[in-house]
């Protein structure tokens, strides 16, 4: 029978036999085990410990002959006494009351005069994981931390950190640790990166303790074993040396200098460890070195030579270089070539050399960039064809000299009709028209003949955006867009939401030709749809264009401000954190360990030192780059909670300049918003200023939401006169070569400025005045260029008003309202630090209705309440509120409780963080009184200088 079946099917049950054979193992087999394992002979018993491994190795169960096996340790043959350790690892967790019998022999072993034989009996200690054992193996490891051989040394360090993991009491109270760092002066190199492993291991685990206490002194020795070890000994000494702190840039450089030679070792991540040392040891390096210059031509080449690996290498050494050039994009600036793409490499790494490229692509090199990244648009590989657009798009973006070439570079690629290619042409020349406004829109009829082929949610919305952008000068932009509403509910929320806002543009710009266009998509938008954005900006539309047409559109059609190419640059401090990770996991993921690594136990987040001279320091107004004003820098996010943000997070520009609308967000009443009152919308071909009468069946009740949504009824809000503190000197003449700046800052009308006086004490002319800010908590950045039209001559004294914004990057400072300020002139660049009043950020529609103001106290963790005391107040309660108010602090409600008045108060902050305020007026002697303030606040870090302002405002 079994002679018939096929010959896989025998093959199959012989196969299903071996297996059910090795899994287990027959008692006539143990006992033939157990009477070799006692055999007299060596040879024999060496081979039956064989046999026992090779079962265990194929899985089967042989922990019955635990005894025997551990029997054999009593030799001297080097081989047999390997194998038995190798056993008694896989099983002493599960026979521990056995695995003592060995005990005896590892006391012994420790002693033995063969230090082969020593350093094996210490590391298989240190992998017998049962606690019963670990406290008779303190006294054999004491012996071997001390041995005269470096090998047992080395080995007995690499104990010290696994015996630590079973129990870190134990070695802490048997003072293994102490021997530890000795062994880090020792005379052997290996034994010295052995003992900085383990106690780098032994400190993740224990961030707080402070056992590598790193000084010049043993900074030195680590330095000298550098040279002398193998190359996993150099990554551990090369890891540590990364986590000192140089006392000066003196020692960063001679550290420096000691760690270069290890850019050119064999082993790729020596290579990497050493760059990491490099690059964290260079922010302390003044950049005008002659080292420093050397430095960075040396780390070009170690780099360079990382991608000749195989493709896997390349891809961990390109995440790293993405990192680096981000940091310090002049390392590898003219080593473009290496980054082109070879045919034969693998997606991942041609996605990774894209993605550089673009970083480190400029004026010099765009031409080859461009030849190269039209090539790579006609690969076969579709995901890789759609990144080589996008990357034209970023290259126009980023080089504006060679933006005409891109645009001209996507036209020829879209005239391929290659359907995913057109696609993707779009979405970049959307960009592309939002940093060259007025400029391009010469190829817009070449973009609306390939309406038709778009089927991706992306390049609809662009395309549609365009259209409702440029609607004045496309003679047909109703009729497309009304092409695209056919279909409306099949669309993506994308398409939809730009469509909607489109089509707005298009109503705000011809009027008469699409009120039924705009009163059909925005009857689709707020009754058909269940989208809850959708509906929530068809509303804010309908509102605005049935009460006031004009701020309609201010808002719709206001300037856009011009985007970035830096948008997908990794955010600054994390940058700094993942620097300090180069050569790990971290730097790979391009995340901080904490956000990939299962609980926050062992991490330590890191950052680069600071910077020699000037900690964190305003940067010179020189390195900005040309043609780009501060105004162009990115806007501050809205926070999550900033409800009005997230609802008119459109397209839109910056507020728009005047005093700004009041607002409140309450709950929205039962409306009939869609009732015809675009009708009254219509006068001729243009706008008039709207009347105070309003459609009647658009008319919300008093306790409708929507209409105080923009409280156009109530004009403009308060005029605030808010406090401002006398000028006082910010940069003494004697430390800027005889230029004084004194100043303060005010908030009059919604407008924030800098007021600043310039005096000349040198004795020669000044002119060529520019200033600058560095990142700070709230993106405060000058408005304006600093206009000082005349040179000021000697002894003279200018006075200027430098208009501000917050539009600039934002970075948390400490303390929170810290300014950092760069000024140059004709003679140098000066730099100095002042803190702003919080005040100056307080907003006009800073009151929040009464039952928001409830809700929101409630809702704001109990801890989240700050307390303090304002003493020797000279006002009344009403007095009080009044003078607040003139700096945008409202007062919500008041009343009186047991003969104390009580105020309840709001502000919110230009970025959009709310401040809630309990003011408490105790009655004093008959002309002071004591202020009681308690704050309430979703950044609770805001609350200690809102008090400041407070007291700042009320007592003068």
């Amino acid at each position: 029978m079994c002679s018939s079946l096929p010959s896989f099917e025998r093959e199959l049950q012989d196969l299903h036999f071996v297996n059910r054979r090795r899994s287990t193992v027959h008692a006539g087999e143990i006992f033939e085990l157990k009477a070799e394992l006692n055999s007299d002979k060596k040879e024999k018993k060496k081979e039956a410990v064989k046999k026992v491994i090779a079962s265990m190795t194929v899985g089967k169960d042989v922990s019955a002959l635990f005894p025997d096996v551990v029997n054999c340790m009593q030799t001297d043959n080097l081989e047999l006494k390997k194998l038995v350790y190798l056993y008694l690892m896989n099983y002493a967790k599960s026979q521990p009351d056995m695995a003592i019998m060995a005990v005896n022999t590892f006391v012994k072993d420790c002693e033995d005069p063969n230090p082969l034989i020593r350093a094996l009996a210490v590391r298989t200690m240190g992998c017998i994981r049962v606690d019963k054992i670990t406290e008779y193996l303190c006294e054999p490891l004491r012996k071997c931390l001390k041995d005269e051989d470096p090998y047992v040394r080395k080995t007995a360090a690499v104990c010290v950190a696994k015996l630590h993991d079973i129990n870190a009491q134990l070695v802490e109270d048997q003072g293994f640790l102490d021997t530890l760092k000795d062994l880090i002066s020792d005379s052997n190199p290996m034994v010295v990166a052995n003992a900085v492993a383990a106690l780098s291991e032994i400190a993740e685990s224990h961030p707080s303790s402070n056992l590598l206490d790193l000084n010049p002194q043993s900074i030195n020795k680590l330095l000298t074993a550098l040279n002398e070890c193998t190359e996993w000994g150099q990554i551990f000494i090369l890891d540590c040396l990364a986590n000192y702190m140089p006392k000066d840039d003196r020692e960063a450089q001679s550290i420096c200098e000691r760690v270069t030679p290890r850019l050119s070792h064999a082993n790729s991540a020596v290579v990497l460890s050493a760059v990491k040392v490099l690059m964290k040891f260079m922010e302390m390096l003044s950049k005008d070195l002659d080292y420093y210059g050397t430095l960075l031509k040396k780390l070009a080449p170690p780099l360079v030579t990382l991608l000749s690996a195989e493709p896997e290498l390349q891809y961990v050494a390109l995440r790293n270089i993405n990192l680096i050039v981000q940091k310090r994009p002049e390392i590898l600036k003219h080593e473009m070539k290496v980054f082109f793409v070879k045919y034969n490499d693998p997606i991942y790494v041609k996605l990774e050399k894209l993605d550089i490229m673009i970083r480190l692509a400029s004026q010099a090199n765009i031409a080859q960039v461009l030849a190269e990244l039209k090539e790579y648009a006609t690969e076969v590989d579709v995901d890789f064809v759609r990144k080589a657009v996008r990357a034209i798009g970023r290259c126009a973006i980023k080089v504006e000299q060679s933006a005409e070439r891109c645009v001209s570079t996507l036209l020829d690629l879209i005239q391929t009709k290659v359907n995913y290619v057109v696609q993707e042409a779009i979405v970049v020349i959307k960009d592309i028209f939002r940093k060259y406004p007025n400029k391009y829109e010469s190829v817009i009829a070449t973009l609306c003949e390939n309406l038709d082929s778009l089927d991706e949610p992306e390049a609809r919305a662009a395309m549609i955006w365009i259209v409702g952008e440029y609607a004045e000068r496309i003679d047909n932009a109703d009729e497309l867009l009304e092409s695209f509403l056919e279909g409306f509910h099949d669309e993506s929320t994308q398409v939809q939401l730009q469509l909607l806002t489109a089509i707005v543009k298009l109503f705000l710009k011809k009027p008469t030709e699409t009120q039924e266009l705009v009163q059909q998509v925005l009857s689709l938008a707020t009754q058909d749809s269940d989208n809850p954005d959708l509906r929530d900006r068809g509303y804010i539309y309908w509102r605005l264009l049935s009460t006031d047409p004009v701020a309609a559109k201010e808002v719709v059609l206001a300037e856009k401000p011009l985007i970035s190419e830096e948008t997908d640059l990794i955010e600054p401090t994390l940058l700094d954190e993942l620097i300090c990770y180069i050569g790990t996991l971290a730097s790979v993921y391009h995340k901080p360990p904490s956000a990939f690594v299962e609980g926050s136990r062992g991490i330590v987040h890191k950052s680069l030192p600071p910077r020699t001279g000037s900690s964190e320091s305003a940067e010179s107004p020189d390195a900005a780059p040309s043609g780009a004003p501060p105004s162009e820098q990115p806007a501050v996010i809205p926070t999550q909670g900033d409800l009005l943000g997230d609802l008119l997070n459109l397209d839109l520009g910056p507020p728009v300049s005047g005093p700004p609308v009041a607002t409140s967000s309450v709950q929205m009443g039962a409306v009939d918003l869609l009732g015809g009152g675009l009708d009254s919308l219509m006068s001729g071909t243009g706008f008039t200023a709207p009347s105070t009468v309003m459609p009647a069946n658009l008319g919300p009740p008093p306790s409708s939401g929507l209409g105080d949504l923009f409280d156009l009824a109530g004009g403009a809000g308060t005029l605030s006169g808010s406090h401002v503190a006398p000028k006082t000197v910010w940069l003494p003449a004697m430390k800027a070569k005889g230029l004084e700046i004194s100043g303060t800052f005010s908030r009059q009308v919604g407008a924030i400025s800098m007021d600043l006086l310039l005096t000349n004490k040198a004795l020669q002319v000044m002119s060529d005045f520019a200033i600058q800010f560095n990142r700070n908590s709230f993106g405060l950045a000058p408005a304006a260029p600093l206009q000082i039209h005349a040179p000021l001559a000697p002894n003279q004294t200018v006075e200027i008003s430098l208009p501000l914004n917050t539009v600039g990057s934002v970075m948390k400072m400490d303390p929170l309202n810290n300014l950092q300020v760069a000024v140059k002139n004709n003679i140098d660049v000066f730099y100095f630090s002042t803190l702003y009043p919080l005040h100056i950020l307080f907003v006009e529609d800073g009151k929040m209705e009464r039952q928001m103001f409830l809700a929101t106290w409630k809702d704001i963790p109990n801890e989240n309440e700050a307390q303090f005391q304002i003493k020797d107040c000279l006002l009344s309660a009403d007095a009080v509120s009044s003078k607040l108010q003139g700096s945008n602090i409202f007062t919500v409600a008041k009343r009186n409780v047991e003969g104390q008045d009580m105020l309840y108060q709001s502000l919110k902050l230009t970025n959009g963080i709310w401040v809630l305020a309990e003011l408490r007026i105790q009655p004093g002697s008959p002309s002071f009184a004591d202020l009681e303030l308690s704050l309430k606040c979703r950044a609770p870090e805001v609350s200690q200088y809102v008090y400041q302002a407070y007291e700042t405002i009320l007592k003068n």
